[in-house]
């Protein structure tokens, strides 16, 4: 596999939806968190945590906010148990903070941290064709699902528009080309 390597799982199935699309689509978001409800009277909310990617919240990060995207800067964050606690500038008091209850917290792509060789933000993998190891068109990903064992790519299949699931490991992908954005898989005979 040219690209077995996974790193920052920032993909949440809710963005496919709801992220703003670039070109060839492609979000120009990624869902990192989901804000969930005020904590205290400071403006501080709590956000639950999707991505791995939390630690580059600090004072004065950008972050886009809801469906709208709305840019907002990080005034303070901090880790708890289950998540962060954070407040945003120009919303620091309870009231105003409760304006972002149960929206989605994203960040731009273009502002994510370049990756290592090998390694790919889920993200990436939608939209990409899916072809068997004899060159058969199977469709495109239109989902990643992260499941516990490990992830799985939802096909869209081109000749019925049905779903057809591949779980994420060596012996289903045996190749992804991001430069002809393909996957190459050989099918479980179990399919």
């Amino acid at each position: 596999m040219t690209s077995k390597k996974k790193k920052a799982l920032i993909y949440d199935t809710e963005i496919s939806k709801k992220a703003g699309y670039q070109s060839k689509g492609k979000p120009a978001f990624v869902a990192i968190g989901k804000f969930r409800r005020p904590h205290g009277v400071r403006g501080e909310i709590v956000m639950d945590n999707i991505s791995i990617n939390t630690e580059r919240i600090v004072k004065g990060t950008v972050l886009f906010a809801g469906e709208q995207h709305q840019e907002v800067t990080v005034h303070s964050a901090r880790k708890t148990h289950n998540g962060m606690l954070i407040s945003l500038e120009g919303y620091l008091d309870r009231d105003l903070a409760g304006k972002f209850r149960n929206q989605l917290v994203h960040f731009r792509t273009e502002d994510l941290p370049k990756l290592p060789d090998g390694g790919f933000y889920l993200y990436e993998l939608i939209g990409m064709r899916v072809s068997t190891e004899n060159s058969e068109f199977l469709g495109t990903i239109h989902e990643v699902m992260e499941t516990g064992a490990n992830d799985v790519y939802v096909v869209k299949k081109q000749s019925d528009s049905t779903e057809l699931l591949l779980p994420a490991i060596e012996s289903v992908i045996l190749d992804i080309n991001f430069d002809i954005e393909e996957v190459t898989v050989k099918l479980p005979e179990w399919l």
